[in-house]
This record gives C-alpha cells, structure tokens and sequence, in this order.
C-alpha cells in the first residue's frame, strides 16, 4: 500500500474532533449479530476487504494550523481486535456493549475497534465503535452494503479508497460554487438588461420584476431560516438537562416487524418516520420530571441527522465509497403535552412537514465544520449554538431490506448508536434491517440509570396507535 503523507482533515470531519468533550466522546458504534461468524474468518475479512480503505490506517493528530491525517508507522490489526470467547446471556451481552462503550479509543494510533464476541447466546456479537472524524453513519452504512453482499457465495465486488488529499479540492469547490451563485445573479441582471434592449419595454420590465423578486425571495428566505435555526428556544430545564457522569449505559429492543409501523402509517396518513418519532416523544415524556400542568409551556426538541449529500454542488459530492461527514441536524419540536397517541403523531407530522423543505441542516453543518477554525476560547458559543437545542439525539438508520452476510455469515441484527454531542446525555437510535425494526437507547448514567424502560415506553406508545397492535397468533386446532 502507498502511504499518502500527511495532509489535514476537511471542516466536517475535523469538527468532531473540536468539539469533543471527555465526558461525551465523539464515537459511533456498530453492534452487529452474525450467525455462526468466527475469530479466523473476520480476521481474514478485516485483512482483504476492510483494509481496503486506507484512511483506517490513519490517525487524526493535531498540529498547527489544525488535525491532520497521518499514517500510523507501526499498524497492526491486533490492536484493532479483540476476541472475547464468553458464553454472554442476552443480559450480559448489554452490559458488556455497554462497557465498551466507556472504553476511550487509543489517541496513538488509528480510532477504530472491533470486539468479537462469536460465542454469544443467539449468534456471534461483533461490536465496532470508531471517532466521528472518520465517517459519519451513512458513509458506515454504505461499507457494510458494499462489504455485505444479499448471498452467503457472492464477494464484495467493488470496495475500497485510497486515501489523498481533499482540502484544497475541497475548498476550491466551495469557491467555485459561491462564485458561481454571484454571478449566475449578475448573468441573471445581464440577460434582462439585455432583453430590456432587444424587447418590448413592457417585456424586459416583467423579467426584470421577475428577477428581482426571485432574489428577493431566495435572500428572505435565507434570513428567515439563518434567524429562525439561532434564535431557536433553549429547552426547558428538565430531568434530561443535567451535568454528564461521562459514564454511559445502552440498551436495545427485540426486533418488531416494520409492518407494523408501515400498517400504523397508512392507517393515519403520515409516514412511518413520523411513527418512529411519535413513538420516543412519549417516551421522552415520562422522563422530564415535568408535571402534567407544566408540560403545556414545556420546550422540547430532538436533534435528527439529515443526509445532505444530495444538496450539495456536484463537486462538493463525495465520491460513492468514500468516507466523511456529509450531515447537517434538524432540531424538531417533540410534542411532549400532547394529552393522546393521536395527537402527538398528528403535530410531529406537521413539524416534520415543515422542516422538509428547510435549510437548517445545511446551516448547521456549515456552522459545525467552522469549529475547526475558530479558536478554542470561542468555541464553547459555537458549540452552545446546537447542544443547548435539543435533549436528545435522535438517529434513524435505515437499513437494507434483505439480509446481508459477512464473511459468509448471515447477520440477524445490526444496531447503531451515534455521539450525543456537548451537555445532550440521551440518545435513540432506530434501526430498520431485513423487515424489522429496533429500537436503541445510550445515556449517560445521570440522564437515565437504567435505559431498558425507556424501550419499554416507545414499543408501548406503538401499540396504541390503529394497526400497531401485536396481532394475536393462530390458534392451534387440536388434531381430529
């Protein structure tokens, strides 16, 4: 393999490393359940296929004038796997994820590890959890695709990317597109002036209105949304609003058939992520310590992460394959005074109507990648920008519809917990694979103690809704 020299990070992925806090560190997890899945056997997969990628056998390092990528000189992928043979319980195999997920990643060498646990009750654990700065959940998501093939025969046919510096692409890009956004208006003034000489007056007048209230428009419009993301109420103080342990429990659900959500979506008009939402508002609200008379001023939002690939320039796109950080946040409204099951789906389907359309994550993932570039002084007002908006990280993850294998082996389950980033000590994460559906939950200890009856709350509010009901088994005829 080449090793490319040093080169420094771009802002979004350099941003994850600014803003860290020990307390809340910026790391993904992976948890996948693979069938039958051993030590040997993904040893030899991490050695062909995950290698592939050479930006795993980089480390992030600051130095002036900010994170750079730097090969690590002694790369070993024994520091990068352990193998545990314990017979986990289901019960102990979450409380063995858990303290994994308060083991720091080594700073000297690349931040990335996997677990394996191929002795677990109900199917090897295979557990992997990597800093932020090397990719965010969809680019995780679109390796384990390229990586797990629909077949137990088929192999990874295209996988891999090399690691070379981006910045300069990157940003000549970005001053590209500005500039051309500059004078696609001052064209857009040519062209009318032009056609005011050529055309009727009463013609040239009409485009020339036409122009100018497009731009006025496009300019509100970006006011509208700048002022609304920055002058966004704080949350109210709440039982979720507290200093962080830096200590942190998980937990997950047993997998619930997508159908059922899809059968709740149709039965009231909405979307089946509106149901997913709707599901952990109600189980957010039991968890405020907020009296019921109170809840009706109560202020609540969830950051959701929102895949902003595909409105990007073309040349700010990455290429399929690569890994990064190409996600901006939502904070949507959490109705947590809602007094039915109805009436909170029906007003998270109106916030999240409205927020279809909006800016704000664009906003937020250009206000994020510029914390790599202020100083540190000023970056606790950066930070506070997003963290003091929200009470919980919400993730959906939308899965393949298949199952996949890797290695040869089928996984039966996968889930992903995502970093909740500053003061927020509540995560949920909704994983959709293979036609189900979990529910996951990280907190910090002073948030939630016990995160398992906060599943418990979510797959209950399902229930409640028309079509969300358990459907009762057959019964069993007697034989004649």
């Amino acid at each position: 393999m080449s090793h490319e020299p040093s080169h420094l990070l771009l802002p979004a992925d350099s941003a994850w490393l600014a803003l860290e806090r020990p307390e809340n560190p910026m790391t993904i997890t992976v948890m996948l359940r693979v069938d039958g899945l051993t030590a040997p056997r993904f040893r030899e997969f991490l050695k062909v296929y995950w290698l592939a990628w050479e930006r795993f056998r980089f480390m992030p390092v600051q130095r002036s004038p900010g994170w750079w990528w730097q090969p690590d000189p002694v790369f070993d992928l024994k520091h990068h796997l352990d193998v545990v043979l314990d017979r986990f319980s289901p019960e102990d195999l979450q409380d063995w994820v858990s303290a994994r997920l308060n083991q720091p990643l080594a700073h000297y060498r690349p931040r990335w590890k996997f677990w394996l646990a191929p002795n677990a009750e109900g199917g090897a654990a295979l557990l992997l959890r990597m800093h932020h700065c090397y990719a965010d959940g969809l680019s995780l998501l679109g390796i384990f695709d390229r990586l797990c093939p629909p077949s137990p025969q088929q192999h990874p046919a295209i996988y891999g990317a090399a690691e070379a510096p981006e910045l300069s692409r990157w940003t000549n890009a970005a001053k590209a597109w500005l500039e051309q956004l500059m004078a696609s208006d001052l064209q857009s003034a040519g062209t009318v002036a032009a056609a005011q000489s050529e055309a009727p007056e009463t013609s040239g007048s009409q485009q020339a209105g036409r122009w100018l209230d497009r731009a006025a428009h496009k300019g509100l419009k970006l006011v509208h949304e700048l002022s609304e993301f920055l002058i966004e109420p704080e949350d109210t103080p709440s039982d979720l609003k507290r200093p962080l342990l830096g200590r942190r429990q998980c937990r997950w659900s047993e997998p619930v058939a997508l159908s059922r959500f899809r059968a709740v979506a149709r039965a009231t008009n909405v979307t089946i992520n509106d149901v997913l939402l709707s599901c952990v508002a109600a189980a957010v609200r039991t968890r405020l310590g907020i009296e019921d008379e109170a809840l009706a001023d109560t202020v609540l939002h969830a950051a959701v992460p929102v895949d902003i690939r595909a409105r990007l320039p073309e040349d700010l796109q990455p290429e399929p394959g690569a890994l990064g950080n190409y996600f901006g946040t939502v904070f949507v409204p959490l109705p947590v005074d809602g007094e039915s099951p109805l009436e909170r789906l029906y007003r998270i389907k109106h916030e999240t109507r409205r927020l279809k359309k909006s800016w704000q994550p664009g906003l937020a993932w250009g206000l994020a990648a510029s914390a790599s570039a202020i100083p540190e002084p000023w970056r606790e007002p950066v930070a506070d920008v997003f963290y003091r908006k929200a009470s919980t990280v919400v993730s959906n993850v939308p899965g393949t519809p298949e199952a996949r294998y890797l290695a040869g082996c089928r996984i039966s389950e996968q889930m992903f917990w995502v970093p909740q980033a500053g003061d927020i000590g509540l995560g949920v994460s909704i994983v959709s694979y293979a036609g189900q559906v979990q529910f996951g939950v990280v907190a910090d200890e002073a948030i939630l103690l016990d995160p398992s009856g906060f599943l418990t709350d979510c797959l209950r509010e399902l229930e409640q809704f028309p079509g969300g009901e358990v459907s009762p088994r057959p019964e069993q005829k007697s034989p004649a």
